[in-house]
């Protein structure tokens, strides 16, 4: 069973912040490990929450979505992990001159637009229509519902009735008045 704390300590001693090359790591070992994210952003480890964010806020660090599901990868391994929804919420927004910039429970900040799309779509846990930001490569963050209405409320009302925003250039659908 891998040690979170040594993947921790070697992750510390990597990069100050920000994501790591992750999709350049094809290590040979490759184990499960008893985690599992949870569809409110808990992060679970041996059944118990992980409590420290900054502990939360390393692992995400080497989160990556592959064909065959989620996993945490460093050079040396790669530790399959259990994901019930999105790896992170999205837990803020601010509107600006160029768009939207979310901030996620893990600490990224994107700005909606081609590189980070919002979709909606039926949460396989949820059983709703979602919204969801790609904040990289493949993982997404569920957008919280106080986000959303947030949203909702600056958004503006196409031809077609559905609510829309702009950010980075591009248009994202949020709903149809007739889906509240």
């Amino acid at each position: 069973m891998p040690d979170l704390y040594a993947i921790a300590a070697d992750l510390s001693a990597e990069r100050a912040d920000g994501p790591l090359p992750v999709e350049n790591w094809h290590p040979e070992r490759v184990a499960d490990m008893d985690l599992v994210i949870k569809a409110d952003g808990t992060w679970i480890h041996e059944g118990r929450p992980i409590a420290r964010p900054a502990l939360v806020r390393l692992f995400s660090r080497i989160l990556r979505r592959d064909e065959d599901g989620f996993a945490l990868v460093t050079p040396a391994e790669k530790l399959r992990i259990a994901v019930e929804d999105a790896p992170f919420l999205v837990v803020d927004h601010e509107r600006q001159d160029d768009g939207y910039r979310f901030r996620t429970n893990v600490g990224d900040v994107v700005t909606a637009g081609r590189d980070h799309p919002i979709t909606v779509r039926d949460s396989r846990t949820l059983g709703a229509a979602v919204p969801y930001l790609r904040v990289r490569g493949g993982l997404e963050a569920r957008i919280s519902r106080n986000v959303y209405y947030r949203l909702v409320e600056d958004a503006e009302t196409g031809e077609d009735g559905a609510l829309f925003i702009e950010s980075g250039k591009e248009r994202f659908v949020l709903g149809h008045p007739h889906d509240a």
